[in-house]
């Protein structure tokens, strides 16, 4: 078994706050507050229709037993009033369907959008941590969730409440207590016994939950690295894997159904002890003349009118606890602080020169594993500065600094003497243009994803974007043209052919600082030497910061910076670095002899 596997237990959320976030919710229902007392209203007349109609009926028997010569008037004026009240029973729920329908919508698309807000405001060191596959099926159930609560609470909930206090009334005012005693001591024990049942089931919900979730992470997973499982043949073990987790949902899922029958059936036997109770002592009101025919028909009437709801009630507890613990999901991300916010009022970045400065920058992902220790250089504006160093030198870092993805442990980040820190991430962002080395592209068109650098750009100036990046004839040549979808993280094009669009993307967007982090590692030399040239004309009148592996493609850099474990062990021009035959030089070697030797030096690997 790989290791890392998480079980179910440990995750299961017990530290829930169903009434903290239920109050969470009632901001998304202030914006539509008139509709939703308009539902309420509705919901009110709708059961005051409903609550009318076995009294009508009630007078209807009684008047067939009073046998007098208004039998063929009298009958004949309830049964019209009988008609209307349950026509305007009918009416008046689907008037409250139809007003709050816009609400619970509503209140659905807003948490939806300020969950993806969230999301996107959230640190780059969270979504690097997060399983994609897991984070969808959870919001999809959180935010699905919020419909369900909003649905249950204003079509069951409520209307069940206002329904027993109406029939109370009528049973109180005109009946022995006994009656009102047994329905309502016979509803409490019915709640109480289904809280008390639900509540214990509640657990194998949760460990259905979070088993769904690793499911569906580890699928979303095996077929996003589809080339990957296939060149080590490891379908079977994706299966595998798969299948033993569906196998504990499996399990978790007939425990859950056996304990809902265990449920139902006590649910039916408290039912069926109150409904023999209540028929008792109202069939002896009837034989000791206490009580008419119709009273007996009104009781049975106002018990099963309220006994059928009832028993939905408890279906409708359980959905409402599972769309609390669904919900609880997103609220504690929603709770989650981002590790980068912007100071208050915080200005925008005002440029100039685009002069950017490290000044004894310390930086860690992990505490234990210090990456940058107390780097130190300045790019003046329009300048252009390499970076060149071994893997895990911390080259990549410095860029994701710059564009503030994390905070620096110590020291500060300046561009034109403004700290990082100080101003919008957003202005931040706008005067920076990146080619990165690990090219991701939506799952769009190659006109969306070059657009994406500058959406309000004209198509003119996209189509001239694409010519500087070389990628403006293979673009015409494709059948379906610009309109082309480049697939899944862009899995339809090569790698040369989604840095190219990275490239032309970056062009569109003309910012004042360009880093271009290993730019052209996935060219051929051709393109690459072409490429090269266009960098180096885009980059003259920017400030550029480049980071790069071969050597040869920063030749023409103003300073080379050489890192080496998180440290700027030597700076120069390429052929100062050269002459001092440090660090640099030897480096420079090795890449040469491996250019112009390749097959000698695989063969000496041997």
């Amino acid at each position: 078994m790989l290791p890392g596997r998480i079980h179910a237990t440990e995750s299961i959320h017990r530290d829930r706050h169903d009434g903290r976030n239920l109050r969470a919710m009632l901001p998304y229902l202030w914006e539509f507050r008139g509709r939703a007392v308009l539902a309420l209203i509705a919901l009110v007349l709708a059961k005051l229709a409903n609550v009318g109609v076995p009294l009508v009926f009630k007078e209807i028997v009684d008047a067939f037993d009073g046998q007098d010569q208004q039998l063929f008037i009298l009958p004949l004026s309830l049964l019209l009033i009988y008609g209307g009240l349950k026509l305007a029973s009918s009416l008046f729920n689907e008037l409250r369907d139809v007003i709050f329908a816009r609400v619970r919508f509503r209140a659905m698309r807003r948490l939806s959008t300020r969950v993806l807000t969230h999301l996107h405001r959230l640190s780059l060191r969270y979504h690097l941590e997060r399983q994609s596959g897991a984070i969808s099926r959870d919001l999809e159930r959180g935010t699905r969730s919020v419909s369900t609560i909003l649905n249950y609470l204003v079509f069951s909930v409520i209307p069940v409440l206002v329904e027993f206090g109406l029939v109370a009334l009528v049973l109180l005012t005109r009946y022995e207590i006994v009656f009102t005693v047994i329905i309502f001591s016979t509803v409490l024990v019915y709640m109480a016994f289904t809280f008390a049942i639900t509540e214990w089931r509640m657990d194998y919900r949760r460990q259905m939950n979070v088993l769904d979730s690793r499911a569906n992470t580890q699928a979303f997973d095996s077929l996003l690295n589809y080339e990957t499982v296939k060149y080590f043949g490891n379908e079977p073990m994706e299966l595998d894997r798969y299948d033993a987790t569906l196998a504990e949902w499996e399990d978790y899922a007939v425990k859950s159904q056996s304990s809902m029958s265990l449920l139902n059936f006590g649910q039916g036997s408290i039912i069926a002890v109150g409904i023999t109770l209540i028929m008792l002592f109202a069939a002896q009101g009837v034989v000791a003349g206490q009580m008419s025919v119709g009273d007996l028909v009104l009781v049975q009437a106002f018990m099963v009118q309220l006994f059928i709801p009832l028993g939905f009630l408890g279906i409708v507890y359980r959905q409402i606890k599972y769309a609390l613990a669904d919900m609880d999901l997103v609220f504690k991300l929603l709770s989650r602080t981002p590790e980068i916010e912007d100071a208050p009022q915080a200005p925008p970045l005002q440029l100039s020169s685009g002069k950017i400065a490290f000044e004894q920058v310390r930086f860690d992902y992990q505490p234990e594993r210090p990456i940058l220790h107390g780097i130190d250089f300045s790019i003046e504006g329009g300048e252009k500065v390499a970076v060149v160093g071994h893997s895990g030198a911390g080259k990549s870092t410095l860029a994701r600094l710059l564009f503030r993805f994390y905070e620096v442990n110590g020291g500060r980040i300046l561009i034109d003497g403004q700290d990082l820190r100080h101003v919008s991430q957003h202005s931040l962002r706008a005067a920076i243009g990146i080619v990165p080395q690990d090219t991701v592209l939506f799952n769009d068109s190659i006109l969306y994803n070059i657009a994406y650098g500058q959406p309000d750009a004209g198509r003119a100036e996209i189509e001239r974007a694409a010519q500087l990046a070389h990628i403006l004839d293979f673009i015409e040549s494709l059948p379906q043209g610009w309109e082309t979808v480049v697939g899944e993280r862009g899995l339809k094009l090569s790698g040369g052919e989604k840095q190219r669009v990275a490239i032309a993307r970056a062009m569109l967007k003309n910012p004042r600082i360009l880093v271009f982090d290993e730019a052209t590692s996935s060219l051929d030399s051709k393109t690459e030497q072409a490429i090269q040239h266009t960098l180096a004309e885009v980059a003259r009148n920017h400030t550029t910061l480049v980071i790069a592996h071969r050597l040869s493609t920063v030749v023409d850099a103003d300073r080379i910076l050489v890192m080496e474990a998180g440290r700027v062990i030597e700076q120069g021009t390429h052929r100062a670095l050269l002459e001092a035959g440090g660090h640099y030089a030897t480096m420079w070697e090795l890449q040469q002899r491996e250019h112009d030797f390749p097959m000698i030096e695989s063969y000496q690997a041997r």
